[in-house]
């Protein structure tokens, strides 16, 4: 029987956007399939040495609940409706709900963003970079990134997902 393949292309740098593609990845390889994740613009994030820097973005995040379920005791039981043109004005917002994510995702035994990212390379996950984008973006890629990526083009990657079973834009 023919392996299944999962491309993914991964756009997004915030803590909760780089979540999605490790966990389809790594479920993906633990159960048999051939893996490739492209990374381009803000989905680089997920390839940087240091993710622990990674911040939770609330705003214009409408699917983010109000009624926190991270943080302290006393945080969990306001049901916060802050609009999104007072969370853009109120200075450490971010950094807060990003502490409060961060610390509800070690309390849960979920794991970081570094230990995904690590299963997903034991498991033989393909990262690929946009050359493109680390050109753009002028990133350094033996100082920015971690070991044993590729850097290509989208051409090179559409070659793996023109065959890929499923393909995910996330």
């Amino acid at each position: 029987m023919k392996q299944k393949k999962l491309a993914i292309i991964a756009t997004k740098g915030t803590l909760d956007w780089v979540y999605p593609p490790l966990i389809l990845a790594s479920t993906a390889a633990a159960l048999g399939y051939e893996v490739q994740i492209f990374c381009t613009f803000y989905g680089l994030q997920l390839l940087k040495k240091d993710v622990s820097t990674l911040q939770v973005s609330p705003l214009g995040n409408p699917g983010m609940p109000m009624k926190m379920p991270y943080g302290p005791e006393w945080f969990r039981k306001i049901d916060w409706k802050i609009p999104n043109i007072i969370q853009s004005n109120l200075p450490g917002y971010e950094a807060m709900a990003s502490s409060f994510m961060k610390k509800t995702i070690s309390n849960t035994g979920v794991a970081s963003v570094a230990e995904l990212r690590e299963l997903c390379v034991e498991a033989e996950v393909k990262f690929i970079a946009c050359q493109m984008t680390v050109d753009l973006f002028g990133f350094d890629a033996d100082k920015d990134f971690i070991n044993d990526i590729e850097f290509a083009g989208a051409a090179s990657f559409f070659e793996f997902a023109g065959e890929s079973d499923i393909c995910l834009y996330i």
